[in-house]
């Protein structure tokens, strides 16, 4: 089997693929057949996923959202973590504006978030 051609195709997979992950663990030979043949189908399902289901990169303004919530942040304690007013970090969120450098490095260090995120590549 080259490529999955079609949806029917790819959930069969996945369901094989759910049966296999109940005989396969950490502990499993490289060399057993279920474990090979997890790994192959693995590789096929990655490949259509990968065209049919993409995953994009994550904007800046839902990071800070997550980040937000994750560190049970408001917007107006972020505006004080960053030495900014709450309407700039309200036009941030909106998506208004993009933050300085300045900001951009503050949010990569008070809310740990990636500088690739921040700069949007």
């Amino acid at each position: 089997m080259a490529q999955i051609k079609s949806e029917k195709e790819y959930r069969k997979l996945m369901q094989r693929i759910e049966e296999l992950l109940e005989v396969v663990d950490d502990d499993t030979p490289k060399d057993d057949v279920n474990y090979i043949e997890l790994d192959a189908l693995s590789d096929l399902v990655e490949e259509y996923e990968d065209v049919h289901y993409p995953i994009g990169k994550p904007s800046l303004v839902d990071t800070i959202k997550l980040r937000l919530y994750e560190m049970d942040i408001t917007q107006a304690k972020l505006a004080e973590l960053l030495g900014i007013s709450p309407a700039h970090v309200s036009d941030i969120m909106r998506g208004k504006c993009e933050p300085t450098l300045k900001v951009g490095r503050e949010l990569c260090q008070k809310l740990n978030i990636s500088p690739s995120v921040v700069l949007g590549v």
